[in-house]
Parts: structure tokens; sequence; C-alpha cells
């Protein structure tokens, strides 16, 4: 090495400021202090009874999130019983007021007295309220500490499924999904490829003895999965990247898995199952279960999660790799709400008096109203448990026990893709891509296949590389020509949703 390049090697740089790894996970906690409707969401989906199943957490810390979402969940509804029972004293108030008027001043002095008070006690309620959902929001952006620790524990088996998620090697899929693609939550997808049939059957030249034929090795798609699992991360360059085997299953073929992937008929689906299912579902598939090598990389800070999922199709004598590639892209602007509450100062005062201002009348009479619609809505959720374990027990019904999205998903918004996400996805694409290729060609290598019949597929789908970025990656990719295709006619849900609404400018909504 030259001078230049050790002095280069041992350069140090000035540091520049980075993304957290856990910035998205922030976002979301932070968020449930400051929108009562998300935190009730979260709480209910994360902790609550369920016969379905979760969506992957795809770089989100969902026990940080469920413990977050379960204090915020609390104090909201601590907040309308205190505002409720004001609301009622304002009532009595304003009784005795109209009693004064007709029989004793002195009972509509009270009144007013008492009506006053509630008023006052309303706006204060209100105010302390949004302060502390403020500093609970920025202590939980802020602080070093992990989001996970700034929080209370929910209950232990809760936490237990929530981090088995993150390892999950089955994810059920609603059915009706089951028409465009398995993957749930996944967010938009880019492009579906089959590539053109390899020959593997025939032997690859001796090199230490000219004219003579090397003995295939036999092997099976496990082992191709296996082999590009263990190495695609070294051969991408992608720190980071997750490779894992995982099954996909129609959420009405679920109930046959009983003992595998559900603990009985009226249970929650599993995140883990035996391995050797997993197995099987690459090698001989069943009715709506397949395993697919599923690799994810997340960009820094969580911002973009690219995902390519891919099943090897070895049918002797060939071998073609099926791609499905989606994008989720960042967290709608509405999460970002945190980062624009001052922290101290005459700002901070203003800006939370005039936020008070503009919501307690509406939070003091509304929150009979809240307290009732919360309760109804807990009922109507449990009764509708109850009515669909009952149709399984006592009907035989097959309940559908697949999962719809993914809260990483939901949240994200396309228009929130930056120039730089969308060149870090391109980035990941073609390394995924280039690394794909590797990997099977270094396997077929490894075996003594023949590496002719790759060379002319590895042509074809190289000779078309390049992708195009619109917001969202769109375009060709892994494929080009002679390569089947497969293009759906609309995209995956990406979980688009508005952007916030003028009250969390300034103040804290109401649901």
């Amino acid at each position: 090495m030259t001078d230049q390049g050790d002095r280069m090697a041992g350069r140090n740089s000035a540091p520049l400021p980075t993304y957290r790894k856990d910035a998205v996970t922030r976002k979301l906690c932070a968020h449930v202090y400051l929108d009562d409707t998300f935190a009730r969401d979260m709480d209910v989906e994360l902790t609550g009874d369920r016969l379905t199943a979760l969506g992957l957490p795809l770089g989100v810390n969902l026990v940080a999130l469920a413990r977050h979402a379960r204090v915020a969940a609390r104090r909201v509804r601590a907040r309308d019983r205190t505002l409720s029972l004001l609301f009622l004293a304002l009532w009595a108030g304003l009784a005795l007021l109209a009693a004064g008027l007709a029989v004793d001043p002195l009972l509509g002095w009270i009144g007013a007295a008492i009506g006053f008070a509630a008023l006052v006690g309303g706006w204060w309620a209100t105010h302390h309220d949004l302060a502390v959902s403020w500093r609970e929001a920025q202590r939980v952006f802020q602080e070093a500490a992990r989001p996970e620790e700034q929080a209370p524990a929910v209950e232990r088996d809760v936490e237990d499924r929530l981090r088995a998620l993150a390892r999950a090697n089955v994810l059920p899929y609603t059915a009706s999904a089951g028409h465009h693609d398995p993957f749930v939550g996944h967010g938009e997808k880019v492009k579906d490829v089959v590539w053109h049939p390899i020959d593997v059957s025939q032997p690859a030249d001796d090199p230490a003895h000219p004219g003579r034929k090397l003995t295939v090795r036999p092997f099976d798609a496990v082992d191709l999965h296996t082999f590009v699992a263990r190495e695609m991360e070294n051969i991408s360059g992608l720190e980071g990247l997750r490779a894992r085997n995982r099954l996909y299953v129609s959420g009405d073929h679920v109930p046959y898995l009983v003992g595998e992937l559900l603990d009985s008929r009226v249970d929650r689906p599993r995140p883990q199952i035996s391995p050797d299912l997993v197995r099987t579902g690459l090698i001989k598939p069943g009715a709506g279960t397949r395993t697919y090598l599923s690799l994810e990389r997340i960009s820094d800070g969580g911002r973009v999660v690219v995902s390519v999922h891919m099943r090897a199709r070895l049918h002797p004598p060939s071998l073609s790799w099926e791609f499905m590639i989606f994008v989720i892209p960042p967290p709608a602007a509405r999460f970002y709400t945190v980062t624009t509450l001052p922290t101290q100062g005459f700002d901070r005062f203003r800006m939370l008096l005039s936020g008070t201002n503009s919501i307690w009348w509406r939070c003091l009479t509304g929150s009979w109203a809240r307290s009732a619609r919360r309760a109804s809505q807990e009922r109507d959720r449990a009764r509708a448990l109850r009515r669909a374990r009952r149709d399984i027990t006592r009907r035989n019904t097959l309940h559908d026990h697949g999962a719809t999205d993914s809260i990483r998903e939901r949240v994200s918004d396309p228009e929130q893709m930056l120039f730089s996400d969308s060149a870090d996805a391109q980035d990941y694409l073609q390394r995924l891509q280039g690394g794909i290729l590797i990997a099977t060609e270094r396997f077929l290598k490894d075996h003594h296949v023949d590496s002719a019949s790759f060379d002319s597929t590895k042509q074809i789908i190289n000779s078309n590389p390049t992708y195009n970025f619109n917001g969202i990656v769109q375009g060709n990719a892994f494929g080009h020509q002679n390569v089947v295709q497969n293009t759906p006619g609309q995209p995956g849900g990406g979980g688009g949703q508005p952007g916030p609404g003028g009250q969390w400018a300034q103040g804290k909504g109401t649901p």
C-alpha cells in the first residue's frame, strides 16, 4: 500500500450527525403520548386478546411500543375520568344556579362557584395532561436510554410473544392476500420475477484431468437456501442484512396445524414453528403453505425497509429462482410532530397555552362520550372474540388467523421518501441482485455443476441492471426480456396516510 493509502486508511474523520438505529421506534413511542387514538390502538393490538397473527416488526421494537402505549392509554383514561367528574360538577353547578334564580339566591351563588371551579379544573386538567404528554414524548425521543427502558413492562407473556415475533420463522397471512402475494405488511411491491430455468444436471469439467467430468454432488432446495442465507451478508456487503427462511401460511389453513402453529383452535398463532416444517414448506409445499428466504435490509434509522423474498424452484434437471421485492417508505409526517415541539422558554409556554385553549372545552364536554365509546369498543371487541370462538368450537368453522398488515407498513407514507432514501434502496437492491447471482454461482460450482447455463441466464439478468426510482422504487428489477416476469396491476398496500391535522401543530388532538 502507498504512503497515501496508509494515510487514508488511518485517517481520523470528524464525526457527522447520524440517525439513531432506533429512530423510527422512538418516533412511534413518542407519538403515543401525542395521539390518544394511536395510543389506544397500539395498546389493544399489541397486548390485547386476539385470534389473528401480528405482522412482523420490520425494524420496530414492539416491546417498547407496547410499554409506552400502555402508559399513554392509562393516562388518557385517568384524564377522562377526572374530566367526567368535573363535567358532572359543571352540570350540578348549573342546576343549582337555575334553582337559585327561582328559589334561593344563595343556591345560585353556590352553583356559580361550583360551575366556575369545574371550568377552571377542566382547563387545568387539560393543560396538565397536554404538558405531561409533551414532556413524555420529548423524553422518549431525546434521552439516551433505550425506549424499552423508559416505561414499565407489560405482561410477561405479552413481551415474550413480541420478542419471539422478531425471530419469527412463520407468518400466517390473511386468506384474501393470497390473490396477490403472501407478504402482508412488507410495503409496496416493486416487482416479482421468476428467472429463466438453469440446467443443473450437467457436470462441470475436472480442472485436474482435462477431458474428464466431475460428479455432480446431490443437493436440494434447502441446501441452496441455507447457503445463500449464510453467505449473503458477506457477499453483498450489506452489514446487518437479515436473512431467514420463513414459512408463509394462508390464515384459513392455520387450523390444520393445531399443535404446531396453534396451541388450540381458539388461540392466536405462534410466531415460531418447528424448523422441520419450514424445510418441508420449501421441498414439498402444502396447500397455502410455502417457504421463502426473506432478505431484509433496514436503512439508517429505520427510515426505509427493503425486503427480497426468494424461493428456489428446483425441479431436476432445472433450477429457477422466484423473487418478490418490496419497499416500505419512511413514517408519515405526523410521526415527526415530536421534533417540532419547543422544549423550553416562552415559546413552550405560549404553545402550551394556545394548545390548551383550543382543545380544553372539547376535552371537558366530550369526556363522557369518549369514555363511553372506549367501553363500547371494548365490549364489541370482546363480543366478537366470544362469537368467533363459539363458531370455532360449536360450528367447527375454519377461522382466518392471518395477519392483514404490519404496524411499520401502516405508519409509512411514500411522500416522505427522500432522494437519499431512494438512492439507498437502489443500492440495496443492486447489491442483493449481485449477491444472489454470486451466491448461486458459488453454490453450483461447489456442487460441480457446469455453469454454462447459469452464465447465459446471468447475462440476460445483468443486461439491464438499472432501476428507476420515483418516490417509491419502480421499474425493472432482477430480470429482463427472456426472464419470466409478473407485475400485478395494483401494488401492495403501502400504508400511505394523510399528514397531520392542524390540531397537532399547536396542541394534542382528542379522539
